[in-house]
């Protein structure tokens, strides 16, 4: 497994990240929104979105490195074919593996079609 994310994983384009947030299916919880959509691709991507009021820039850095490892690491349980923007909302209570959790619930449950694997 590469230590880092390749640059086809991380949607970049101002025209792929408007259509996932119209087209997109949407799901949220009180720290997270899941957006996704098809993106006819054999692999999927995604964006960190922190929301403005999400405490000063080290603590947005902190909490998209957070996403992008929790990503990193479960890429295999994700299926392709997919784009998704994950938006995170302040929550100071919630350890890495209960973020960890969350995020993979919410990628299962906004994925229009249930393709994840659950191997753990």
């Amino acid at each position: 497994m590469r230590r880092s994310l390749t640059d086809k994983q991380i949607i970049r384009l101002k025209t792929d990240i408007d259509r996932v947030f119209k087209a997109g299916k949407r799901k949220s919880l009180s720290c997270f929104k899941v957006y996704s959509a098809a993106n006819g691709k054999s692999f999927s991507r995604f964006i960190v979105i922190p929301v403005r009021h999400y405490g000063n820039s080290v603590q947005r850095n902190h909490i998209r490195r957070q996403v992008k490892e929790i990503w990193r690491l479960n890429q295999e349980k994700v299926p392709a074919g997919f784009d998704y923007a994950i938006v995170v909302y302040p929550d100071s209570t919630l350890s890495y593996r209960e973020k960890e959790n969350l995020l993979l619930g919410l990628i299962e449950k906004s994925t229009p079609v249930h393709t994840m694997s659950h191997t753990e």
